[in-house]
C-alpha cells in the first residue's frame, strides 16, 4: 500500500513538473507573438512617420532616462529591452535604442535595492544588504557613465552590433536570412488579434501595441514564476558549488543561474539576504552581478526571433547592442582593478551612511530613480 501510494505521488509530481514545461512553452510563444504585436502596431499606427514619433527621445540622454524610468516602474529590464526590440522592429532607430537599453541596466536596479529594506531592523545586517544591493546600481550607473559618452562619440555599440548582424542580411534587402522561421508562428496569432481591430484604422495599430505590451508584462511574469518552480534547486546548487571558487565561476554562475530563473532581478535579489546575514560578503557576490547583467540579455535575443520583415535585423542588432554591452562593461570594469574597486566603494560606503541615517535611503533612491530622470526629462523636452 505504501510503495503504491509513494508511485502515485511521484507520477502526481512528474505531471506537474510535465505541465510546468509545457505551460513554459506556451508563455515563450505568447512572448514572441507579443513582440510581433508590438512591431506590427507600430508599422499600422505611425506608418512612414515612425522616427517623428520617438523625436523627443533623440537626444542619448533623454533615451537614457527613458529606459531608467520605465524599467524602474516596470521593475523587469526583460520586460522593457523586449518591448524596445518590437519597436525597433516597427521602424525606431537602433541610434535612438541604444541608450535605452542601457537606462533599463540602471532601471532594473532598484528591485534589489528595496529587497535589502527587509534587513532594516538590524543596523549592522542592513549595513551589508544595502551595500549588496548598491553594488550593482554602482557598477550600472559606472558602465553608462563609461559607454554613453563613447558611443555619443564613436558608436561603438552601433558598430559592433551591426558587424555582428552583417552576415544574416541579404544581398538585395534588410531582412533576415535565417531568422524568418518565427514568422510563420506567430503570424497567425497576430492576424486572429489583428482582425477585429482594423476597423479603428490607426487607433488599432495603438491598441495592438498595448496589447502586445501586456501580453509581454503576463508572459515574462509567468515564464518567471515557471522557470523559478523548474530551477530554483538547481540554481541554488549552481550558487552553492561556485562560491569561493573566484571571480570568472562566479560570472559565469551569475549568467547560468539568470538563464535559468529568467530575472536578474530574482539573481541579485536573492544574494542580498545572504550577504546581510553574513554568509557572503559583498567582494564575493560582486561577480554573480555581473554574470546576472549578462545572462538577463536572453530574453531580448529570443524576442528578437519573432520579428521578420524590413526590420528585423535591427530588431537582432539592438538585441546584440544589450549583450555586447554588458559583456564589454564587465570585461572592461571588472578587468581593470581601479575601476573594479569603485563600484566596492561607493556601495560600501553608502551601506555605512544608509545605516547611520535612513533619510540617506530615500535620498538615494529620490535622487537616482526619481529626481534626476525627471530633470533631464524635462530639460531636454
Amino acid at each position: 500500500m505504501t510503495t503504491h501510494s509513494t508511485t502515485t505521488v511521484a507520477d502526481q509530481s512528474n505531471s506537474k513538473r510535465i505541465l510546468r514545461w509545457v505551460n513554459l512553452i506556451v508563455m515563450l510563444y505568447l512572448l514572441l507573438v507579443a513582440v510581433s504585436m508590438i512591431s506590427s502596431g507600430f508599422k499600422w499606427s505611425v506608418g512612414e512617420e515612425a522616427q517623428t514619433l520617438f523625436e523627443f527621445a533623440s537626444h542619448p540622454v533623454a533615451g537614457l532616462m527613458i529606459g531608467l524610468v520605465a524599467t524602474a516602474l516596470i521593475q523587469s529590464s526583460s520586460t522593457v529591452t523586449s518591448i524596445i526590440v518590437g519597436l525597433v522592429a516597427g521602424g525606431l532607430s537602433v541610434e535612438t535604442a541604444i541608450p535605452m537599453v542601457m537606462g533599463a541596466n540602471i532601471g532594473t536596479t532598484l528591485t534589489n535595492t528595496l529587497v535589502s529594506l527587509g534587513h532594516v531592523r538590524c543596523k549592522e545586517e542592513f549595513r551589508r544588504a544595502f551595500a549588496s544591493a548598491t553594488v550593482h546600481d554602482f557598477f550600472n550607473l559606472l558602465a553608462v557613465a563609461i559607454f554613453l559618452p563613447l558611443e555619443m562619440m564613436f558608436g561603438i555599440l552601433d558598430k559592433l552590433s551591426s558587424w555582428l548582424v552583417s552576415p544574416m542580411l541579404s544581398a538585395g534587402d534588410m531582412s533576415m536570412k535565417g531568422m524568418d522561421f518565427m514568422s510563420p508562428i506567430t503570424k497567425p496569432a497576430v492576424a486572429l488579434v489583428k482582425a477585429p481591430l482594423e476597423v479603428f484604422g490607426q487607433m488599432g495599430g495603438i491598441a495592438l501595441i498595448f496589447i502586445g505590451i501586456a501580453l509581454i508584462f503576463a508572459a515574462i511574469t509567468a515564464m518567471g514564476k515557471l522557470m523559478r518552480s523548474l530551477m530554483v534547486g538547481r540554481a541554488k546548487d549552481i550558487l552553492q558549488n561556485a562560491i569561493g571558487r573566484g571571480p570568472l565561476y562566479g560570472i559565469a554562475s551569475g549568467t547560468a543561474v539568470t538563464i535559468l530563473v529568467q530575472s536578474s532581478s530574482t539573481t541579485t535579489s536573492l544574494m542580498v539576504p545572504l550577504v546581510g546575514t553574513g554568509v557572503l560578503k559583498v567582494r564575493e557576490v560582486y561577480p554573480f552581478t555581473l554574470g546576472a547583467n549578462i545572462g538577463t540579455c536572453i530574453t531580448a535575443l529570443l524576442a528578437a526571433t519573432a520579428v521578420s520583415g524590413d526590420f528585423a535585423v535591427f530588431a537582432l542588432q539592438i538585441a546584440l547592442v544589450h549583450l555586447c554591452f554588458n559583456v564589454l562593461a564587465t570585461v572592461l570594469i571588472y578587468g581593470i582593478p581601479f575601476l573594479r574597486e569603485i563600484p566596492l566603494t561607493c556601495a560600501n560606503k553608502l551601506g555605512d551612511l544608509a545605516a547611520k541615517n535612513k533619510l540617506a535611503i530615500l535620498g538615494y533612491i529620490g535622487l537616482v530613480f526619481v529626481a534626476i530622470p525627471s530633470t533631464i526629462l524635462a530639460i531636454t523636452a
